[in-house]
């Protein structure tokens, strides 16, 4: 009988694989509109009149202060209440963009003000726009200069993800817990998710260091 539940344990794996296009979707959705937020939000921070920089800072204190769940909840529960209903799936990638534009702001606004200063003002010198002093000059070296923190931001994303289970996106974890409750089983389901996230976030974490020793090598030979 043994052997029987391991075949049907495999064709439960199986189903928590099924799931994984939605993770995926979720996270790098949700990453992609809080990168983009984050970097219109640095550079307001950088560049912009007082009255806009003091805003994105309460922006960042308030929303680094907020429960990732309690943002789910407030674009599910919330905007509902005031004519704005969203599927779980899209609530889910609003309210972790939402969360995680905060502290890639952060991020970004870091690596920003490590761009030499000479150069920003030789950009300067020769007529260049603000803006176009930081599309040109200030994000590309910027963006190189946040690049390992910002892969690993994204692994904080993706396992950030499985919190969606509450407001019922099938991802993976969702999957998982299901499959649980239908074999009275917890720990393989819950051990088969662990790997799957292992799979993808570790090699990360390796890219992201290999990125962060490059840096720290070409700084020591610009040194």
């Amino acid at each position: 009988m043994d052997w029987i539940n391991n075949v049907q344990f495999f064709t439960y794996v199986g189903v928590i694989l099924s799931s994984i296009g939605t993770t995926l979707a979720l996270s790098l959705a949700s990453f992609s509109i809080a990168t983009i937020v984050a970097l219109l939000l640095s550079f307001i921070e950088i560049f912009g009149p007082r009255p806009l920089v003091k805003a994105v800072e309460w922006y960042v204190k308030i929303v680094r202060g907020i429960p990732l769940i309690l943002a789910l909840f407030m674009f599910y529960y919330g905007l509902p209440r005031v004519g704005f209903p969203l599927p779980p799936l899209y609530s889910a990638i609003m309210g972790i963009a939402l969360v995680d534009s905060a502290y890639q702001e952060q991020l970004f606004k870091g690596a920003i003000e490590g761009v030499s200063e000479r150069q920003v003002e030789a950009a300067y010198a020769i007529g260049l726009t603000q803006w176009e002093v930081f599309r040109h000059v200030i994000l590309p070296q910027a963006f190189r200069i946040a690049l390992p923190g910002w892969i690993n931001e994204f692994s904080m994303v993706l396992k950030d993800s499985s919190i969606a289970y509450a407001i019922g996106v099938t991802e993976i974890f969702t999957q998982a817990v299901h499959v649980a409750h239908v074999i009275a089983d917890y720990l393989r389901p819950l051990l088969i998710v662990s790997l799957i996230y292992l799979c993808i976030c570790y090699p990360l974490s390796q890219i992201s260091s290999r990125f962060h020793k490059g840096l720290v090598e070409m700084g020591m030979m610009g040194s």
